[in-house]
């Protein structure tokens, strides 16, 4: 099966500069999770979120579409990392206690990744996906140029999908048995640099530069410099918004 491969070309800046996600997340997950023999983290990327649930589970497959990305995650004994997609993850049927998507359910074919999670999923188990929003600095000079970085410069860039991300995942079929969820909110030290090699991640970027011939990083970094001022490490805040459910 194929599927819209925007990462691969950037896996290893992928693995370095994406955000990890906080504890409290998982916590409240895990909450909700009776049995923790078996996870399956789905579009696992650099495999972030597979290294974590490994603190909880006996075992952990990690799957994502990208050989690439596969390539870039960072190896654990617990974590057994594979190359499939979201709607054909080779697991056994009824081998698993909780699916995770992190920042990866929008580029899915929804109906296939659902039939394919009633699949695996043991009796109690649980399904949780999360996607993060703009990060802010809480400096109103700095988060308009990255606002407008985002909606104008690189906005008519993003793939259609991003209108998911955007409406915080609200808008995404949900169809099992949701638990209502608190807010979270991910806070990040980042220099300048790091800003701009994350920013760099960006789908929209990379089509950007793939179109117009043209990088627009060099010029929004100088742009940003002018309004950064100490300290030289920032803390900006990034709100996730979670949905999580029970498989029914």
């Amino acid at each position: 099966m194929s599927f819209k491969d925007h990462f691969s070309s950037i896996a290893q800046d992928y693995a370095k500069f994406r955000p990890t996600y906080p504890d409290c997340l998982y916590e409240f997950i895990l909450s909700h999770v009776p049995n923790k023999n078996h996870a399956w983290d789905c579009a696992t990327g650099n495999g972030q979120a597979a290294l974590k649930l490994a603190t909880y589970f006996e075992q952990v497959t990690a799957t994502d579409a990208s050989l690439a990305q596969v390539a870039s995650a960072t190896p654990h004994a617990k974590v057994s990392y594979a190359v499939a997609t979201a709607e054909a993850s080779g697991l056994d049927a009824r081998s698993v206690d909780l699916i995770t998507v992190a920042q990866a359910l929008h580029w899915f074919n929804f109906d296939e990744f659902y039939t394919e999670v009633r699949r695996v999923a043991k009796d109690e188990a649980v399904f949780a996906t999360w996607n993060y929003g703009l990060f802010k600095f809480n400096e109103a000079s700095l988060d308009q140029l990255i606002l407008e970085f985002y909606d104008g410069i690189v906005g008519p860039y993003w793939p259609p999908e991003r209108v998911y991300t955007d409406k915080e995942y609200r808008t995404i079929p949900f169809p099992f048995k949701e638990f209502e969820s608190p807010e979270f909110t991910m806070e990040i030290q980042y220099s300048l640099d790091q800003v701009v090699n994350y920013l760099g991640t960006w789908s929209a970027v990379k089509n950007y530069r793939k179109a117009l011939d043209h990088d627009p990083l060099p010029s929004l970094k100088e742009r940003i410099q002018s309004y950064w001022i100490e300290p030289a490490i920032k803390t900006v805040k990034t709100p996730i918004y979670l949905r999580i459910g029970k498989i029914d």
